[in-house]
């Protein structure tokens, strides 16, 4: 199984499974210097941690990582970074009874047919669990960028569970994390706690849309074509586990515009160009405009529920299936952190291929 391996400077490479001894990632072009410890990256994996609360799956892993190379006497020597998260709490017996028949909604049935042999505990490479190697190198990415961009920042957050939807007439940065959603609406949040624990005991599960916003970015990342911000951006939230369709900026609401009402109008303020809206999600022609980059992502229902459905066996013949062992209700609540660290990625990669190639931008306005 080859492509384990995303970005173009600042490449990050995850392994692991769900039920093998450990998972991890080995990023290689972090540029030297930059302070990093293991704190520094726990912080952000704790967000993404199973366990936390009812509303996410029960399977108790500290994840806790662990620098094996990389870094000296605080800092990174520019060399691989390697970082490992040793899996304590499988429970690889709850999948016995699928190990000849596919879960519908799964991977298990596409694994099998492309490649003859597939991990059926938990999914394998296949599960969500492999995010977790994402998030550590988000934490590192987040801590390069610290250098390059100091006012850049990151936040992610769920802007609709199910059918039901935030108020952005509600929207509030600092109560994101004062909710088990990462919802930035208050009531929403209260509203969804009520409606999510009923799914949750009815052993059924909901999808979620999840929406990451990159603040102070400055102009200029991104190439045009084939190497724009958007189409990696948009292929960095795609690859992760249940994603089913990515937006940029207004998304597929611009399609119901006029090009009166989607055109970003500009004019000329004391710090520079100054747009009088943001459709375009703060990046025009592959390139950032300066503006928020605003991405957002629709995670489908997890997959694993206790109704029984309808599927086949390895050897073609029918079946029924339920699906044991712990399982997240909506699995969009640990997806936010996740978003926030392909974000972290793709942003430091352009960041590195800005100055390699460009290093200062040259266009001048005034």
């Amino acid at each position: 199984m080859s492509l384990n391996t995303f970005g173009h400077l600042f490449r990050v490479t995850t392994w692991g499974e769900s039920h093998g001894p450990a998972l991890g990632a080995t990023v290689d072009g972090c540029p030297p210097g930059v302070p990093i410890d293991e704190g520094m990256i726990q912080q952000w994996l704790n967000k993404r941690k199973p366990g936390q609360n009812k509303y996410t799956t029960q399977r108790r892993e500290a994840d806790e990582v662990k620098i094996l190379s990389g870094v000296f006497e605080g800092q990174t020597t520019g060399t691989p970074v390697q970082l490992m998260i040793e899996n304590t709490d499988q429970r690889s017996k709850d999948y016995g009874d699928i190990m000849d028949k596919f879960r519908p909604g799964h991977a298990d049935i596409t694994y099998w047919q492309k490649y003859g042999i597939r991990d059926y505990r938990g999914g394998g490479r296949s599960s969500a669990r492999e995010t977790a190697a994402r998030v550590a190198a988000g934490g590192l990415a987040r801590e390069a960028i610290k250098a390059l961009a100091p006012n850049l920042e990151i936040k992610g957050y769920m802007t609709q569970m199910g059918p039901h939807g935030i108020n952005r007439d509600n929207i509030d940065w600092n109560q994101i994390d004062q909710n088990p959603f990462w919802t930035p609406d208050a009531d929403a949040a209260r509203d969804w706690a009520e409606y999510l624990d009923g799914l949750r005991k009815s052993g059924s599960s909901v999808g979620a849309v999840i929406e990451v916003v990159a603040r102070g970015i400055p102009a200029g990342l991104g190439a045009p074509i084939y190497g724009k911000l958007d189409t990696d951006l948009a292929a960095a939230m795609m690859s992760i586990n249940a994603v089913k369709g990515v937006e940029i900026g207004d998304g597929m609401a611009a399609a119901a515009l006029t090009g009166e009402a989607n055109a970003d109008e500009i004019s000329m303020g004391p710090d520079g160009p100054e747009y009088g809206s943001n459709h375009a999600g703060g990046i025009l022609g592959g390139i950032s405009t300066g503006q928020d980059v605003v991405v957002r992502f629709a995670v489908k229902p997890t997959s694993s529920i206790l109704t029984t459905r309808k599927t086949i066996t390895k050897s073609g013949d029918d079946a029924e299936i339920i699906t044991k062992g712990r399982h997240d209700p909506c699995v969009g609540i640990r997806a936010v952190p996740v978003g926030e660290a392909m974000m972290a990625c793709v942003v430091l990669d352009h960041l590195l291929l800005h100055r390699g190639q460009i290093g200062t931008n040259r266009g001048n306005i005034g």
